[in-house]
């Protein structure tokens, strides 16, 4: 029976393309810091570094600190002054990068007929961004963080997808078991891991990322009414 569903964010609830979203975010956050001498190359260069570092996050600290450690690694303590800028960016500029996302009203009125149901719901994206970039984006998708038991940012976690740690970790916070879980994501490397642990997994295929090549032919997939009709064989 399931009584738990995690939903990723990007790609998922909030169709993107990945490529697409990414590209335009850098432009947004390299202008917002050019003036401070932050030079283009350098400065996606040092965001990837820590991203990579959080991703490698054993849970030992929280991902903001893993990101921001690499992050002063590179460009020095003195930097740190220059966080009132970053938060500032989320608090805007970063609203531009809404222009290259989609909408699915299929997936927000089944996160509806979820809550109606009495299902726990948790959004399980990955913790690469502040909690206020998050709630933009889950604003663009046409939710709540209210609508979510569960919200998983960078300043709440120590793990990252696609480590199990991270999914065991989201399942303790919603008093879940892998068993009575439903992960639905767009991520095959990322989000369909969860059945490692024996949830139950759903592939959103409208932008489908699977970097590894792995066969997805054997995992459940397909739209919003699709993902009603898996979820209502399976409770």
């Amino acid at each position: 029976m399931i009584t738990t569903v995690l939903f990723d964010l990007d790609g998922t609830l909030l169709p993107m393309d990945n490529e697409e979203f990414t590209k335009y975010y850098f432009g947004l956050l390299c202008k917002k810091l050019a003036p401070l001498g932050y030079k283009s190359d350098e400065l996606i260069a040092a965001v990837w570094a820590g991203t990579k570092n959080m991703v490698l996050n054993d849970g030992s600290v929280t991902n903001e600190e893993a990101f921001w450690v690499k992050f002063k690694s590179i460009y020095g303590e003195e930097s740190m002054k220059d966080l009132p800028v970053f938060e500032d960016f989320y608090k805007n500029e970063f609203d531009g990068a809404k222009a290259v996302c989609g909408f699915d009203q299929g997936l927000v009125d089944f996160v509806e007929y979820l809550k109606n149901e009495g299902i726990k719901i948790g959004l399980a994206t990955n913790p690469i961004f502040p909690s206020i970039a998050t709630e933009k984006r889950i604003a663009w998708a046409g939710l709540n963080k209210e609508d979510f038991k569960v919200v998983t940012t960078y300043e709440n976690i120590g793990f990252c997808k696609p480590n199990l740690e991270y999914y065991k970790e989201v399942l303790n916070r919603m008093g879940s078991t892998p068993e009575e879980t439903l992960m639905v994501g767009n991520d095959v490397d990322e989000d369909m891991i969860a059945a490692k642990l024996g949830m139950k997994v759903f592939l959103i295929d409208a932008n489908v990322l699977n970097k590894s090549g792995k066969d997805i032919s054997d995992i459940p997939k397909g739209n919003a009414q699709a993902l009603k009709e898996f979820f209502e064989a399976n409770r």
